[in-house]
């Protein structure tokens, strides 16, 4: 397979940043200097040897860079769908690995998609706030990601094309990194949200907030009616319109063929593409049934809400897995991608089971989506949530090894998590967070939820050691806070994953949880394990961690915006 020059494909991604630390700072720095900030110094002080930008006119200069990096990821893209759409070329593959080219096509016109997102936001942005600035840091840690991960299905292909793809997408991913750090650190946004939590209003709340009654009001009217034939004297749907969530349409999901679709895939191509968010919602309401359907939210349908009559209602349920043929990434029952995807009442489904090994019930890479009160249910690999900030409330997770993967900025709030019995000789652990960077803004912050056995391993707790999580990669940042730990977690609460790797280099945390399980006085050793004090833990609250507050009142689902106050 021919590739695009390497040496473009180096140089062109860190023009682009260094063009964009130029706008943002009114000091220049040595090379030397800013490259002390990166993971890998000496590539980057020999990359920002060769240029010489002028900060007398960095908005011109940032303005061809961004082009150019574009041009250039945009060859990447068609390198690799080149492959997938010539016959000759396909036939050589096999379903696995045509796979795998499958998702790296997808996550390169992700990159692709996030860099043209950046360039244009950063021209039409007037100055540079928090907001603007966590979104910048959250693509590009997304881009890191979507490269790993690309790395990762290349691998479970177990081919020839993973070792001739792999000198170029590593010297791009690193630098990815590169480019990661140069950004994280020149914004100072550390600072930034230090200064901007002490001027929090919501930094300890007594109980987290009550349910807001317009997205109640909402999902009562839905189900009392299809807002087809509304009864005289009861508000339909676009006189809500104004009362919390924003509406543009809805439709109707049933298996009677009574109401707008059959199917829920059929509903989202119906819906508009790269809507804004005030255009309002496209509602899609699902009735109670089983849909098996293996349903994808692609990046250009932004705005969906999915209503469904509740867990275990309305299920959406599929049995891809690995073992089968289906890479890790493409394995999901359903799949997102779109920005400001909400999901309420609903259930999703991996029924492969624990023999199947990785089998996702969901993968989530949209950036500022929410769940509340769904359930995920599987075995190995249940919920991916691969990138991006992302946020549940009062969900239920069930599963084995691995169950909450992946490496978005992800919190867990007021959550159920349900280790179930995996096979024979199998140790649980609840999470696996992936960061590959220590400068990306990615973990899991699982705060005031409940960590215990399903049924059916609570009938025989003692056949399977269970744990809080265990390193995926090199950076992996977990932590629990106020919560109630059941008596599966091993004493010792974290597991390796591959002897003392990343052991040193990730960060673990515990605040104020409870139960039999949280008794922390033989916990690992770890120089990455912390017992965190307050200070420490609001960082991964949904005020400071993703910046919750100015996206998530939006959706009307409740939210602790800091802190519990604990009696």
């Amino acid at each position: 397979m021919n590739s695009p020059s390497i040496s473009l494909l180096l140089f062109l991604p860190l023009i682009f940043i260094f063009s964009f630390l130029q706008l943002t700072s009114s000091q220049s720095q040595s090379p030397s200097l800013a490259c002390k900030s990166t993971t890998y110094p000496k590539l980057c002080r020999s990359l920002l040897s060769i240029f010489n930008p002028s900060p007398s006119n960095p908005y011109n200069y940032g303005k061809f860079s961004i082009k150019q990096s574009l041009k250039q990821a945009q060859k990447l893209s068609k390198t690799i769908k080149h492959t997938l759409t010539h016959q000759k070329q396909r036939s050589k593959l096999t379903h696995l690995e045509l796979g795998a080219l499958e998702d790296c096509w997808q996550l390169m016109d992700l990159n692709v998609d996030y860099l043209q997102s950046i360039g244009s936001e950063l021209k039409a942005a007037e100055s540079l706030g928090d907001e603007l600035v966590d979104r910048v840091t959250s693509l590009l840690s997304g881009i890191v990601t979507n490269q790993h991960t690309c790395f990762d299905s290349l691998a479970e292909s177990k081919s020839g094309i993973a070792s001739a793809l792999y000198e170029p997408l590593s010297n791009v991913t690193q630098l990815y990194s590169v480019s990661l750090g140069l950004v994280t650190h020149a914004l100072d946004r550390n600072l930034k949200k230090n200064k901007r939590s002490k001027g929090s209003k919501n930094r300890f709340l007594k109980n987290p907030n009550p349910v807001r009654e317009p997205l109640e009001t909402l999902i009562k009217v839905l189900r009392k009616r299809s807002c087809i034939k509304c009864h005289q004297g009861e508000r339909t749907l676009d006189e809500l319109e104004n009362q919390g969530i924003l509406v543009n349409q809805t439709v109707i999901v049933s298996q009677h063929g009574t109401d707008n679709f059959t199917t829920i895939e059929d509903a989202i191509a119906f819906a508009p593409n790269n809507s804004m968010p005030e255009d309002g919602y496209f509602i899609i309401y699902v009735k109670e049934g089983y849909y098996e359907e293996y349903v994808v939210v692609p990046k250009y349908k932004k705005n969906i809400f999915l209503i469904g009559d509740g867990i275990n209602r309305t299920v959406i349920t599929g049995n891809h897995s690995v073992l089968d043929g289906w890479t890790t990434y493409n394995s999901s029952t359903f799949a997102v991608s779109g920005e400001r995807f909400v999901a309420v009442d609903v259930t999703f489904r991996n029924t492969a089971g624990p023999a199947k090994h990785q089998a996702v019930a969901l993968r989530n890479n949209a950036d500022l989506s929410t769940f509340y009160r769904c359930s995920f249910e599987g075995y190995q690999d249940t919920l991916y949530v691969h990138s991006l900030r992302q946020f549940y409330r009062e969900c239920d997770i069930y599963g084995t090894v691995d169950f909450i993967f992946g490496n978005a900025a992800a919190v867990f709030q007021s959550c159920n998590l349900y280790a179930r019995k995996p096979m024979a000789n199998q140790k649980n652990a609840f999470t696996a967070q992936g960061r590959t960077e220590p400068n990306q803004n990615t973990g899991i912050s699982i705060h005031n939820c409940t960590i215990q056995a399903a049924p059916d391993l609570a009938m025989d707790l003692n056949s399977t050691l269970s744990y809080l999580g265990r390193p995926w990669k090199e950076y992996s940042r977990t932590v629990y806070m106020q919560s109630y730990i059941g008596n599966l977690i091993s004493p010792v609460g974290w597991l390796e994953w591959n002897g003392t790797v990343g052991l040193d280099t990730l960060y673990y945390g515990e605040f104020q949880n409870f139960g039999p399980g949280a008794n922390t006085s033989r916990r690992v050793k770890w120089q990455g394990y912390n017992l965190m004090n307050a200070s420490q833990a609001l960082n991964f609250t949904v005020y400071n961690f993703t910046m919750g507050d100015t996206w998530l009142p939006n959706t009307d689902v409740p939210f602790s915006g800091g802190l519990l106050v604990l009696n």
